[in-house]
């Protein structure tokens, strides 16, 4: 009787870890949107800004060195972006929930009435 509270235990306890790894899962995600939307309109932002300021000096934003200047800035504005999202797919990697070996248990049960 007690192993078989032992395994209803178990059970239960692997499907608390799943609901709180894909919550978690949910909560990563949520925040990689979000980061996402962040940095695009950052970078929209930046680059508007850059725009502005080659517009003011009569810069056209056709010349070769004017469009070197804007992809680097979006490089480096997306930068800590790119770092954060690598980060959240190693968390997401590492999230699971710790399964039950049920067939092993009672494999082992067998064996332990066959003496």
């Amino acid at each position: 009787m007690g192993q078989l509270v032992s395994d209803v235990t178990s059970v239960l306890n692997y499907r608390d870890s799943k609901k709180e790894a894909e919550n978690e899962r949910q909560k990563i995600l949520a925040d990689m949107a979000e980061d996402e939307k962040e940095k695009t309109n950052l970078v929209k932002k930046t680059l508007a800004s850059q725009r502005a300021k080659y517009g003011a000096s009569g810069v056209t934003s056709k010349s070769m060195s004017t469009g070197a200047v804007l992809k680097r800035l979006k490089t480096e504005t997306e930068e800590p972006y790119k770092e954060k999202r690598a980060s959240n797919i190693d968390k997401l990697k590492k999230i699971g929930a710790n399964k039950p070996n049920l067939l092993q248990s009672l494999l082992d049960k067998f064996e332990d009435l066959l003496g």
